[in-house]
C-alpha cells in the first residue's frame, strides 16, 4: 500500500485548477481572433441588397460597431468584479439567478457556440476549396434525406469536422499552446485584412466604383427596391422600408463582430484580471470595429454597388480583390480567408469550454466536464463542444425544383445566422444590464474597473438592442422564433436538472414526547 506525499497532494490539486497565464496581448489577441471570421468577407453582400445604398451599408456596419464597443466597456466592469471560469455564465447567475445562467449555457452549447463554430469551420473548408477543388460540397455521399433536411458528408464537411477535432484536441495540451496558436493566426489575418483594406483604397480605387457613381442616402435612386433582398413584405416603401431593413441588414455585421465577450469565459486563466480583461476588451473590440468600416470603405471605392449585392457567393472580398490584382487576387483573398477562419475556429474552441466547465462545477452540466487533465484545461468540456460542433456542420438543406424535379442541397449558414443572432443579442443585453443590476444589488462589491461614461454605454446598448430583437422578430419570425424556443426548451432541462442535483434532505429530529413532570425552575 502506498500513499501520496505533501508534494504529490499539491501536484494533484494544481493538476484540477485552471492556471492564469494570459496576459493583455493574449487576451486582446482573443477578443480580434475570435470576432474577425469570414464574416467581414462576405456578409456586406446581403446588407447591401437590404439598404441598397453605400451610405445606409455603412450605417449599418457603424451601428454593429457601436453595439459592440458600448457593450464590450459595459461588460468589462463585470469581468473585472468576477474574473471566473465562465463569464458571461457567472455573470448572469449572479445577476438574475441560475436559472438564466443555464438557459445561457444551454443556449450557448445548443447552437449559439457550437453553430458559430460548425459555420466558420464549414467557411474554412468552402475557401480551401479554391485551392484544392476536390474540397467541395458537390463531391459528397448520397444523401439521407428527413423532410426539409437532409445529412450528407461532403469533402467540404469532412475538412470541417477535421478542423474542429484538430483544434479540439490541441487545446487540451495546454492554455499557453492554444494562445500561441491564437496570438499568432490573429495576427496573421490582422494583417491580412489590413492588406486587403490597403489594396483596396491604393491600388483598387477607381472612378466607377459606388463611392462616386450611387447616390449614398438614397436607394431607390440606385434602383433599389425592398423586395430585391427581402421577400416577406410588410416593409413598406421609401424612406420607413430602408429603416426597417436596416436592423436586417445589421446581422451580418453583428455576426462578424460577435464573440467579444469570448475573453471573459477565460476570465479564470487571466493574469491580473481587474486591469488586462477592461484593456483587452476596448483594445479588441475598437481596433476590429476600425478595421471592419475600412475595409467596407475599401469595397466602396473598388466596386460598383450592384457587383457588391451581387459578388459570386457573396464573396465580396475576393471580388475586391481581383479587381485590384487582376485573378490572382482570388487565391491571395482565399489564402487571407483561411488564416482568419482557422484563427476564429481556434479561439470560439478556446474559450467556449469554459463556459461548460464552469456549469459542470455548479451541477448544471454533466459532471466530468467540471474536471481538468494534467495540463490544467478543462478537457471533457473541451470533447463534448467539439463533437457537438462537428455533428451541426453535417445537415444541410434539401430543396426540389417545382419544374424539372432537381433535388438541390443548401447548408444551414444563414439559418444558423437568423437563428443565433437574435439569441445572441437578447443574452448580450441581459449581460449589459447586469452592470446597471449588479449597481442597485451589489454596490458594495469592489469594482477594480467602472464602466466610462455609466450610465449611457448600457443604456445606449440595451436601447439598441430591443430595437433590434423586435425587427427581428417581425421581419423573421419563423426562424427568430426558432431561436427563442431552442432557449425556452432548456426551463423544463434545467427544472430535471436541477432536481436531480438537489442534495437529498436531512432527517428531521424527532421531537421528544411529552412528560408529565414539573418543569425544573431552578
Amino acid at each position: 500500500m502506498t500513499t501520496e506525499g505533501p508534494e504529490s497532494t499539491s501536484r494533484s490539486k494544481r493538476a484540477q485548477a485552471l492556471v492564469r497565464d494570459l496576459g493583455v496581448l493574449d487576451a486582446t489577441m482573443l477578443v480580434m481572433g475570435a470576432m474577425i471570421g469570414s464574416g467581414i468577407f462576405i456578409t456586406s453582400a446581403e446588407s447591401a441588397r437590404l439598404v441598397g445604398s453605400p451610405g445606409w451599408l455603412l450605417l449599418a456596419w457603424a451601428l454593429a460597431g457601436l453595439m459592440t464597443v458600448t457593450g464590450a466597456v459595459s461588460s468589462a466592469e463585470l469581468a473585472a468584479m468576477m474574473p471566473r471560469a465562465g463569464g458571461q455564465y457567472v455573470f448572469l447567475r449572479t445577476a438574475y439567478g441560475p436559472a438564466i445562467g443555464f438557459l445561457f449555457g444551454w443556449s450557448l452549447f445548443l447552437v449559439v457556440q457550437t453553430g458559430t463554430i460548425a459555420a466558420v469551420a464549414v467557411a474554412f473548408a468552402k475557401f480551401l476549396g479554391v485551392f484544392i477543388p476536390a474540397v467541395s460540397a458537390e463531391v459528397a455521399l448520397p444523401a439521407v434525406v428527413i423532410g426539409r433536411y437532409a445529412i450528407r458528408i461532403s469533402t467540404q464537411q469532412v475538412v470541417a469536422v477535421a478542423l474542429i477535432v484538430a483544434l479540439t484536441i490541441t487545446n487540451t495540451r495546454g492554455l499557453k499552446l492554444g494562445a500561441l496558436i491564437q496570438n499568432t493566426f490573429t495576427i496573421a489575418k490582422t494583417a491580412a485584412l489590413l492588406g486587403l483594406i490597403v489594396v483596396g483604397l491604393l491600388l483598387g480605387a477607381n472612378s466607377k466604383a459606388a463611392a462616386w457613381t450611387s447616390s449614398w442616402w438614397n436607394p431607390a435612386a440606385n434602383g433599389w427596391t425592398p423586395s430585391l433582398g427581402y421577400d416577406g413584405g410588410g416593409t413598406g416603401d421609401g424612406l420607413g422600408a430602408v429603416v426597417i431593413l436596416l436592423g436586417l441588414a445589421m446581422i451580418g455585421p453583428l455576426f462578424s463582430s460577435t464573440a467579444w465577450n469570448n475573453v471573459t469565459f477565460t476570465g479564470g486563466e487571466t493574469r491580473d484580471p481587474g486591469r488586462t480583461l477592461p484593456r483587452a476588451l476596448f483594445l479588441g473590440t475598437t481596433s476590429v470595429v476600425v478595421l471592419y468600416l475600412l475595409a467596407n470603405i475599401a469595397y466602396l471605392v473598388t466596386l460598383p454597388f450592384d457587383v457588391i449585392q451581387n459578388a459570386p457567393q457573396d464573396r465580396v472580398g475576393t471580388a475586391a480583390m481581383e479587381a485590384a490584382l487582376g485573378s490572382s487576387g482570388r487565391y491571395v483573398m482565399a489564402g487571407a480567408i483561411l488564416i482568419s477562419t482557422f484563427g476564429c475556429v481556434n479561439g470560439l474552441v478556446l474559450a467556449g469550454a469554459r463556459v461548460f466547465y464552469a456549469m459542470a462545477r455548479d451541477g448544471l452540466f454533466f459532471k466530468a466536464a467540471s474536471t481538468t487533465n494534467r495540463r490544467s484545461v478543462p478537457a471533457v468540456a473541451l470533447y463534448a463542444q467539439g463533437i457537438w460542433a462537428s455533428l451541426l456542420t453535417l445537415p444541410s438543406t434539401v430543396s426540389t425544383h417545382r419544374v424539372s424535379g432537381a433535388v438541390t442541397y443548401g447548408n444551414l449558414y444563414n439559418e444558423l445566422l437568423e437563428y443565433i443572432i437574435p439569441v445572441d443579442v437578447v443574452f448580450y443585453m441581459f449581460m449589459v444590464g447586469a452592470v446597471i443590476a449588479m449597481r442597485k444589488k451589489a454596490p458594495f462589491l469592489n469594482r477594480p474597473y467602472k464602466t466610462i461614461a455609466y450610465p449611457a454605454p448600457p443604456l445606449i446598448y440595451i436601447g439598441l438592442s430591443s430595437l433590434l430583437v423586435l425587427d427581428f422578430l417581425y421581419l423573421k419570425p419563423w426562424t427568430s422564433g426558432i431561436g427563442f424556443l431552442i432557449v425556452l426548451a432548456g426551463v423544463p432541462v434545467y427544472l430535471l436538472w436541477d432536481r436531480a442535483s438537489a442534495p437529498a434532505p436531512k432527517p428531521r429530529k424527532p421531537k421528544p414526547e411529552p412528560t408529565s413532570e414539573p418543569p425544573d425552575d431552578r
